[in-house]
């Protein structure tokens, strides 16, 4: 018998438990839609601290028993109470609204400025989905955005489903972004990857962490100067991916000049623990794009993955950057989905 919904649940934060209902639920959607069913940037926020403009949307089966999150704690562990939207513990749907903060006066000089209004993620339990619920969740997330950061409200889909557009259109909500997802197979049977040449007067080299943190940063606005979300990357954002079990600063090649040091662009590669590789992050200092530089990073970040057993690399990329797809075309990648950003006014 499919469960009935409460009222969606509004909090400041979660509280351990809820942090690890909503992974649970994070991990059943992915499971079933075959990409992730939350950004990096929402799964970070799962655990922070209660902060302005920040709101986490729950969708609780109706007399489940486990109460309500107090939203006190900031909550670090997984929690027991896994659920899959049926079962006790459980959640039918959970959302994220996180109002735009402009720019930190942590950013570097050059960081782009965030879009007015709000950004929302939303996903449904698969056990729980054709009952109205992602209606009932979005609707809470409109309201939520209309009180705390009225104006443009972007939603992601991140499966790019035909459930998820039909939602979008008849809420009222234009396609105004596509991320594309990318992927290429590496290792016996796979093409094999060309061979790294490294433009005369470049020298490459690991990420120093302690040392290299602000040069980086520097890097990444110049690079990411329009960029909605990269550009504006402050240290301790760059410290939050920097705390994961995944990171490990040998996987972020730099490519500096050999003169004077100064940093040209940067591959930060990434290993999630499933078997597979990612291109994280591609960054050129738009003063040294034309000398192949990022496609010597790239294929830097792509041997290196390679040579630690990878079999599988993906990679997102906006869907209008038409030489950045080009480049990932030419080293063998193919589109292996979208993620799409609506949006409408609250």
């Amino acid at each position: 018998m499919r469960a009935e919904p409460s009222e969606p649940e509004v909090l400041p934060q979660l509280d351990p438990l809820d942090v690890g209902r909503v992974r649970s639920l994070l991990a059943a959607a992915a499971a079933a839609d075959g990409a992730e069913a939350a950004s990096e940037d929402a799964r970070l926020a799962l655990t922070a601290p209660a902060r302005p403009g920040l709101a986490h949307v729950l969708l609780r089966a109706r007399g489940d028993g486990t109460g309500a999150g107090d939203g006190t704690g900031a909550g670090d562990s997984t929690g027991d109470g896994a659920g899959d939207g049926g079962g006790d513990g459980g959640l039918l749907g959970y959302a994220q609204v996180a109002a735009d903060p402009g720019v930190s006066p942590d950013a570097p000089p050059g960081a782009p400025a965030a879009p007015p209004g709000a950004t929302a993620e939303l996903v449904v339990a698969p056990s729980a989905r054709g009952a109205g619920l992602g209606g009932l969740l979005a609707g809470a997330v409109e309201r939520t955005a209309a009180a705390t950061a009225p104006g443009p409200l972007r939603a992601w889909s991140h499966a790019d489903s035909p459930a998820a557009a039909a939602l979008a259109a008849r809420r009222g909500y234009r396609r105004a972004r596509e991320l594309w997802r990318m992927a290429r197979p590496l290792g016996d049977g796979a093409p094999p990857l060309p061979a790294l040449a490294v433009p005369e007067g470049v020298r490459l080299r690991a990420f120093r962490a302690g040392r290299d943190e602000e040069a980086w940063l520097a890097l990444n606005a110049r690079a990411f100067a329009t960029h909605p979300e990269q550009g504006r990357w402050t240290l301790a954002d760059l410290r939050a991916r920097q705390g994961e079990p995944w990171y490990d600063p040998s996987g972020v090649v730099l490519a500096e000049d050999a003169a004077d040091g100064r940093l040209l662009a940067s591959h930060w590669t990434k290993e999630p623990g499933d078997g597979t590789g990612e291109v994280y992050v591609v960054g050129v200092d738009p003063d040294a794009q034309g000398r192949g530089l990022g496609t010597a990073v790239v294929l830097a970040g792509l041997h290196l993955l390679a040579a630690r057993g990878h079999r599988l690399v993906r990679l997102y990329v906006e869907g209008d950057s038409a030489a950045a797809r080009r480049l990932y075309t030419r080293l063998g990648f193919e589109h292996a989905g979208s993620d799409v950003l609506y949006e409408r006014r609250v």
